[in-house]
C-alpha cells in the first residue's frame, strides 16, 4: 500500500478541523466581548431601577427631597448600556490573524 494515499486524508481532516477551531475562536471572541456584557447588564439593571422610578410612591419622593433618583439613574444607566451595545455594533471586535507556522 502506499502510505502517500493515506496522509492525504488524515491531512485533510486536520486542515477541516482547524478551519473549525478558529472559526469558533472568532465566534467566541465576538460573543464574550466586555462591551456586550456591559452594556447588556447596565441595560437590564436600568430597567429595573427605571421601573422603580415610574412607580415611586410620594413617600419615597420625600425621603429624596422631591427628586425621583430611581427614575433618572435607570435612565442613565439605560442610555450608558445602549452607549455600550452601540459602540459594539459600530465597532465589532476583529480576532487576532491566526500565526503562521514559520518552518
Amino acid at each position: 500500500m502506499n502510505d502517500n494515499s493515506t496522509e492525504k486524508p488524515a491531512a485533510q481532516q486536520v486542515a477541516k478541523n482547524v478551519e473549525e477551531l478558529e472559526r469558533r475562536s472568532r465566534t467566541a471572541a465576538r460573543l464574550f466581548d466586555v462591551r456586550r456584557i456591559i452594556g447588556g447588564l447596565f441595560v437590564v439593571y436600568g430597567v429595573l431601577v427605571t421601573l422603580a422610578g415610574v412607580f415611586a410612591s410620594d413617600e419615597d419622593l420625600k425621603k429624596a427631597q422631591d427628586i425621583n433618583i430611581n427614575l433618572w439613574t435607570g435612565l442613565a444607566m439605560l442610555v450608558l448600556g445602549l452607549g455600550f451595545l452601540l459602540w459594539l455594533r459600530l465597532s465589532p471586535t476583529i480576532p487576532p490573524p491566526a500565526p503562521e507556522d514559520e518552518e
